[in-house]
């Protein structure tokens, strides 16, 4: 009966309290604030240093330090007063981004800035700065693997007598091809292939010598976009 009334004077005071704010001293909101920027920073780095896309952009880099300092502000503000953590819940619940998201990395990094400012605006700052470090160092390993046969697409203009060549060929040189488009019009064909290969020339080449290859293109291929 003890326990009961002990948690039921917890969750009344936590209910009825009006000066939660009060219980973080200014200092300690400027140590929480300054800890997160610094880490923010150090996110900032390490997306400009480890980025692979095509087009780098500062604004979305500058964004990761703001929302790890806006997530470390609404931590602040609602881990001592239930009522507006339920509240805060249910406002954010109603949020929806309409901004599409070309790299699934740029995700990773913002899941980090958001778990970031989670950490430090709940105090947990020994978990944020190490588990930053931790994070970093696995992401400079992983962006300095390389794929020993990269993928590409071989785009083949050609007329139809060359049709058997180039096929005979890309069978013989290739042992993974998938064909993305094939288009013919009269006399004329262009074929898309999606292949892998240790980035030699000389496959151009030979391709563009077989008789009745009018153009060879070769393009690296990276999932959604081309590079």
């Amino acid at each position: 009966m003890e326990e009961m009334t002990t948690l039921q004077d917890i969750i009344k005071k936590s209910v009825l309290s009006s000066d939660f704010a009060n219980t973080l001293s200014i200092s300690d909101i400027g140590a929480s604030l300054f800890i997160t920027f610094l880490v923010g920073m150090f996110i900032f780095y390490i997306y400009r240093s480890t980025f692979q896309g095509v087009l780098y952009t500062q604004s979305f880099n500058i964004s990761l330090v703001m929302i790890a300092l806006i997530t470390s502000l609404v931590i602040m503000t609602i881990s001592s007063n239930l009522i507006l953590s339920l509240g805060m819940v249910g406002a954010l619940s109603i949020v929806r981004f309409r901004t599409a998201i070309k790299d699934p990395m740029d995700i990773v990094f913002m899941f980090w800035a958001i778990a970031v400012g989670i950490a430090n605006g709940a105090g947990y700052f020994k978990i944020s700065i190490t588990g930053s470090i931790f994070i970093a160092i696995s992401l400079f390993i992983l962006s300095k693997y390389k794929v020993k046969h990269s993928p590409y697409l071989l785009i083949l203009n050609y007329e139809g007598e060359a049709h058997d060549s180039v096929d005979d060929y890309l069978r013989e040189n290739f042992k993974k091809l998938t064909i993305k488009s094939n288009t013919i019009t009269n006399d004329n064909s262009e074929l898309t292939v999606e292949i892998r290969f240790d980035n030699n020339p000389k496959y151009i080449k030979e391709l563009s010598s077989i008789s009745g290859v009018k153009s060879a293109v070769l393009i690296a291929y990276n999932g959604d976009y081309v590079s």
